[in-house]
């Protein structure tokens, strides 16, 4: 449904759009814009295509109820307008820095502070409630639904019709004014508002972010196979790392961030402006040699109000194992072998991996007659095959 042109309903219009931008303003969003459902693209194509050629790895979700995700009525069929907003997250530092530390983890920018789920929600709702709010002392009344990042919602295509940013090469939003260091939130609403100007993709021939990508992970420009993007098999992947990404990993731990701190038009972005995005000390440059050892109590507390706990402890010392493998320091290997008899095959897995990258072939040979024999995970042994032990011995070469 279009905007009424009644001169009653433009003036209502009007006075939402300009509730929201102050109140937006208040609460430290560094943008918004506003579209509607009909000019929101059909996007079921690139969508069925995405999943069709597995670049969605394992994250099913993606594939399921489709047709919500692929238009704002599929979601709610009452919806009128949507109104989209970004919040500003940029690192006060090169986020790159931390790469050439191979005893220290890196962390992605976004993930150094509070749960941006939590603190950007709430702001969003305070948003809504003004919008609501404004639109019942004018006489009128609207629904509302807000969204951030936990919804079939597709909040980039959004952001792009409301004129907030485009989605770039790498299939990040960018923004002209604000660069690309930002979330995004989306406000479904029943209220009848103008729509903002469409942006354009502004990223020309430029193609920075697809060369920085370590691993290759973008077949195409706009298009981006997840099965090889070092933030899914660090975040969202629960097996073992594929070994042709272990090396190209490094010491990222939690995300990668490459694609996005080599863009231009990150000369625009802010360093965080919100007190409780400001990076977390302890999650700046964090020593391997302290996080190998975290059990899950210990794991919990340390990231108590981060996204990464929701990550697990498993599967982060799992990418905390293959960078101690990367960073060519035996002084690790006593920790290592800790590892070998965890818990969890996972870090078992990746732990041989590690102790495969340390330690010399006598050393190794010691470390599989302790830990290798009783070996019942077949992806565990198989980590010990490829260094050359199999069926419980030693082979002639270790």
């Amino acid at each position: 449904m279009s905007l009424s042109t009644s001169p009653r309903d433009d003036r209502l219009a009007a006075r939402l759009r300009r509730r929201l931008d102050a109140e937006a303003t208040r609460l430290g969003f560094s943008g918004l814009g506003v579209t509607t459902p009909e000019r929101v693209p059909d996007l079921s194509g690139d969508l069925a295509g995405f999943v069709a050629a597995g670049f969605h790895g394992t994250m099913g979700w993606m594939a399921e109820t489709p047709e919500r995700r692929a238009s704002p009525q599929g979601l709610w069929p009452d919806v009128r307008s949507i109104v989209v907003v970004a919040f500003d997250y940029g690192p006060e530092g090169d986020p790159l820095a931390g790469l050439a530390r191979r005893d220290r983890g890196v962390i992605s920018a976004y993930a150094r502070h509070r749960d941006y789920h939590d603190l950007v929600k709430g702001k969003l709702k305070e948003l809504a409630g003004g919008l609501v709010a404004e639109a019942k002392r004018a006489g009128s009344a609207c629904d509302v639904k807000v969204f951030v990042d936990t919804a079939p919602v597709m909040e980039k295509p959004l952001a792009a019709t409301a004129g907030l940013a485009w989605q770039g090469k790498n299939t990040l939003a960018v923004s002209r004014r604000i660069g690309g260091w930002f979330f995004l939130g989306v406000i479904y609403t029943t209220a009848e508002l103008a729509a903002d100007a469409s942006e354009p993709v502004r990223c020309g021939s430029c193609r920075a972010c697809l060369d920085a990508c370590p691993t290759d992970a973008f077949p195409a420009p706009h298009r981006l196979d997840a099965r090889r993007c070092l933030s899914y098999l660090t975040i969202e992947h629960a097996g073992p790392i594929p070994v042709e990404f272990r090396v190209a990993m490094g010491n990222r731990i939690y995300g990668c961030d490459d694609c996005l701190a080599v863009c231009p038009w990150n000369k625009f972005a802010a360093a965080a402006r919100e007190v409780k995005l400001v990076a977390r000390p302890e999650l700046i440059a964090p020593a391997l040699a302290d996080l190998v050892e975290l059990d899950d109590i210990e794991f919990r507390r340390y990231f108590a109000g981060s996204p990464i706990k929701r990550t697990g402890r498993d599967r982060f010392v799992r990418n905390v194992l293959i960078a101690i493998g990367n960073a060519d320091d035996p002084a690790h290997l006593p920790a290592v072998e800790r590892r070998l008899g965890d818990g969890a095959a996972v870090v078992r897995g990746a732990a041989v991996w590690a102790a495969g990258r340390l330690a010399t072939p006598e050393a190794l040979a010691r470390l599989h007659a302790r830990h290798g024999p009783g070996e019942g995970d077949p992806q565990v042994a198989a980590e010990w095959a490829a260094l050359g032990f199999d069926a419980g011995r030693v082979s002639d070469s270790g």
